[in-house]
């Protein structure tokens, strides 16, 4: 299981288009929930943030490891998804992951995400890098 937080910028005078693009998505909530399975998304949710002059979108996901990637979705969400990401992300900023250091997850929620220990695989804080629980 991955469990995921990564900010990325808007580019400068899309905020109308994230607008329209946040609002196309939960208007549309039936569509969107449609896709996740074939990606084995278990949660997303997308943050978004304005600091000053600078907007930011954030996304928290927790996906299983073998999950398809957007690019190869046949759902016409999705497209819109790559579109928007084309459009309106500053792909010179890039991706900015943070590092998980501790998954708090109850054990009925873990059960039904078919993820029984993430406490499991907390790595030490030196280590840096994603988190991923690996059923024995």
């Amino acid at each position: 299981m991955r469990v995921e937080l990564t900010r990325f910028k808007v580019n400068k005078d899309k905020s109308a288009r994230v607008d329209e693009w946040l609002k196309m998505l939960n208007e549309n909530m039936g569509d969107v929930v449609q896709t996740l399975e074939r990606e084995q998304m278990k949660l997303e949710v997308i943050f978004r943030e304005v600091m000053g002059d600078a907007e930011y979108l954030y996304w928290f996901s927790v996906q299983g490891e073998a999950g398809e990637d957007v690019n190869t979705s046949t759902f016409e969400v999705d497209r819109k998804h790559i579109a928007f990401h084309d459009e309106c992300i500053d792909h010179g900023y890039g991706a900015h992951d943070a590092q998980p250091q501790v998954v708090m997850v109850p054990h009925k929620v873990a059960a039904a995400m078919d993820w029984d220990n993430p406490s499991a695989d907390v790595v030490p804080f030196e280590r840096r890098e994603l988190i991923h629980y690996r059923p024995e």
